[in-house]
């Protein structure tokens, strides 16, 4: 089972949260996830993973479904990463169903704030919703503060994780 914790707003569209799910599935090795929402024309969902603070961008219309299609963004954001066949299968089969669940982590919400904040620069710069599998690269190779002691950036750190599976 995916675990996301949204932002209040992000619930707001997405029906409310759950209760978090008293036995989770096995976790996937980019962990859980914190999402929240982001009101572009179109507006999109940024779900940042807590492990290695990789972004995905989803377009959230319909919002009834985005939790549904966020494995297809990921496995667009994988491969544009080169991460192998093998270990984006291992993502994607433990992204069944999913809990929305409160933000749990401050620091997370942090990471979501400055991505939020970076892509809108993007976002500006381009005078529209760029390419949502670029922004997730371009803001995957940003020095985040969270990674100093670590990778120092989400893409780096991705493909720590990647040698060590």
């Amino acid at each position: 089972m995916m675990i996301v914790h949204a932002t209040r707003k992000l619930a707001q569209h997405l029906g409310g949260f759950v209760s978090a799910p008293t036995t989770p599935s096995a976790a996937p090795s980019l962990g859980a996830w914190y999402a929240t929402a982001i009101f572009w024309k179109p507006k999109v969902v940024l779900f940042v993973s807590e492990s290695t603070l990789l972004p995905v961008f989803v377009p959230l219309a319909p919002a009834a479904t985005v939790l549904r299609r966020f494995p297809a963004e990921l496995d667009l954001v994988l491969r544009r990463h080169g991460a192998p066949e093998a270990f984006i299968a291992g993502e994607l089969s433990t992204l069944g169903d999913a809990a929305c669940v409160p933000t749990a982590n401050r620091s997370m919400v942090g990471v979501l704030n400055e991505y939020v904040r970076l892509a809108g620069y993007a976002h500006d710069d381009l005078g529209s919703t760029p390419d949502l599998v670029w922004l997730s690269d371009w803001l995957a190779k940003t020095p985040m503060g969270p990674l100093d002691k670590r990778q120092g950036s989400a893409d780096r750190e991705l493909a720590a994780l990647i040698a060590s599976t």
